[in-house]
């Protein structure tokens, strides 16, 4: 099952399993509450981590991709040339805003609406999150950086099929040197 379908799936899972809780009984909501709270410190911290390892590990071999273009716009896409260091710093800071985004949306949807359950389904999917991470497998869990985890990372399918995967082959990146020469003249 691709990883959309897969969150998909998790999601309506967790959704029915917090059916079930009682969210009106203050002790219950009191270790949802914790357990939330929990979850994105263990995610933040994680991703501190891995970004301190990332650091520490100083990889200054050179990475060139052409980034895919905007479906919906006719330009072409962006050459990109950068290290595999600055590479996955970029996605870690990635990672790290999803988490402030998601604490964002459940202080409103939890504090202002008063709803309960997302706070116990964020809760599951921020270690979903932490396990789907890519630089996390690379540099926490000491996997090999090929197949899904070479570099620059494949986002996989959309729920869709669709697909905007960077482009890391020789005649799209000399394609792109060539108009980005062709612009500076």
């Amino acid at each position: 099952m691709n990883s959309p379908m897969q969150s998909l799936a998790i999601s309506l899972g967790v959704m029915q399993v917090a059916r079930k809780v009682p969210f009106d009984n203050p002790q219950v909501l009191d270790y949802v509450r914790i357990a939330y709270v929990a979850s994105q410190a263990i995610a933040l911290l994680v991703y501190y981590y891995t970004s301190s390892k990332i650091k520490g590990t100083n990889d200054q071999t050179m990475l060139k991709y052409v980034e895919s273009p905007n479906p919906l716009a006719q330009e072409p896409g962006k050459l990109v040339t950068t290290t595999v260091r600055d590479y996955d710093l970029a996605e870690t800071s990635k990672l790290i805003k999803g988490v402030y985004t998601s604490v964002a949306m459940m202080v409103f949807l939890h504090l202002y609406l008063k709803y309960s359950q997302p706070l116990f389904v964020q809760a599951i999917m921020a270690f979903k999150s932490l396990y789907e991470a890519k630089v996390v497998k690379i540099h926490v869990l000491g996997q090999k950086a090929d197949g899904d985890l070479k570099r620059p990372f494949k986002s996989g399918p959309g729920l869709f099929g669709a697909s905007a995967d960077p482009q890391t082959d020789k005649a799209a990146i000399e394609e792109a040197e060539k108009r980005l020469g062709a612009k500076e003249e």
